[in-house]
């Protein structure tokens, strides 16, 4: 997502992560970050930049943090998949463009400057937008200032690498036509739903335990920003084992050892063998999935093959990879969130 950040405004091209809620850049001086392709973000060459003091409810907010030179507000900041940053919190300008034409700038917006960074970000990633549930995200700053407490993304298919996806705020981003609509509740940064089965056209259907550990009112996050879904380790092997009834196609190995069911292909006729997989949420909410959805191509020294973008984990996410080419919407007010599909290229 491209932030631009700043007076006068600064672009960044920016991770969205519905999974956490700091919007943050690498900044000047960056000691110890990630070796990115674009230039860091300068505070100092905005007038609009601020730091926060440590007693303020915003810098309260994170879940880390120290009193810095001056009182600033210093954080540590975590994800999942072990990366970590650490930088100031501070507030900054926000430029978006409208529907109504004109940019909008959304002023004095908690924003982190990172002094250090490391994981698995990207040489293109310049920052992250945080769009959870958090007091500090994107969404929870500006959605409550719109016509509407709504936001919505459509992710375009990976494969296709023209096509931009779209990030959309307030009543523009509304998910229209034919959707289905499942109940959401907010749980810190994480958007949380109830899956209550998975079921695989020409096998069976693997029901999913209505708990799920560190989750008190659903079962499975909503994530933009992890690539793969993941399931308990007993939903997973049940799903694997339906999968493979259906698929006529020699097994292979993930090089990388995290996936746990791939296939050998040679033709687009060994695809047409992989199944649609619907998830079916709470609310009679059923999301039916394509195989260029669920399954990720994969090289090997053996070849080509494709994998099921299923991993296994006690805490299931339902990952940016089966959201590709749905348009998702996101109802603060209600809350739940709505699934439509969509050729996220032409919206």
């Amino acid at each position: 997502m491209e932030l631009r950040v700043g007076t006068p405004p600064f672009s960044i091209l920016a991770i969205v992560d519905t999974g956490s809620d700091l919007i943050w850049a690498n900044c000047v001086p960056c000691t110890d970050c990630y070796r990115q392709t674009a230039p860091l973000f300068d505070p100092r060459n905005s007038s609009s930049y601020r730091t926060l003091p440590c007693d303020s409810n915003l810098c309260k907010a994170l879940p880390t943090i120290a009193c810095g030179a001056g009182s600033s507000c210093e954080y540590h900041y975590a994800y999942q998949d072990r990366s970590n940053i650490d930088g100031v919190l501070g507030t900054e300008d926000l430029t978006f463009d409208s529907s109504a034409g004109s940019p909008v700038v959304f002023s004095n917006i908690a924003f982190g400057c990172n002094s250090k960074s490391g994981g698995s970000f990207s040489s293109r990633t310049a920052g992250l937008a945080g769009l959870g549930g958090g007091p500090v995200s994107l969404v929870s700053q500006i959605v409550p200032t719109l016509d509407k407490k709504y936001f919505s993304y459509c992710l375009v298919p990976k494969s296709d690498t023209q096509a931009s996806s779209k990030v959309i705020f307030g009543s523009a981003g509304v998910v229209a036509g034919s959707k289905v609509t499942t109940p959401m509740t907010v749980e810190g940064a994480f958007f949380v739903l109830r899956l209550e089965e998975i079921i695989v056209d020409g096998a069976g259907s693997v029901p999913v335990p209505p708990s799920a550990p560190g989750l008190t009112t659903g079962n499975i996050i909503i994530d933009s920003g992890t690539t793969v879904s993941f399931l308990p380790a007993g939903v997973l092997s049940s799903l694997v084992q339906e999968v493979s009834r259906v698929v006529s196609l020699p097994k292979a190995t993930d090089p990388d050892g995290t996936l746990p069911l791939c296939f050998t292909v040679t033709s687009e006729a060994d695809r047409q063998k992989l199944p649609f997989i619907t998830f079916k949420f709470a609310g009679e909410a059923s999301v039916r999935l394509s195989p260029k959805t669920m399954f990720m191509d994969e090289v090997s020294f053996a070849g080509q093959m494709v994998c099921l973008a299923v991993a296994d984990s006690n805490t299931p996410v339902f990952g940016n990879t089966a959201q590709q080419n749905l348009h998702v919407g996101y109802d603060l007010d209600i809350p739940a969130v709505s699934f439509a599909s969509a050729d996220c290229t032409t919206l």
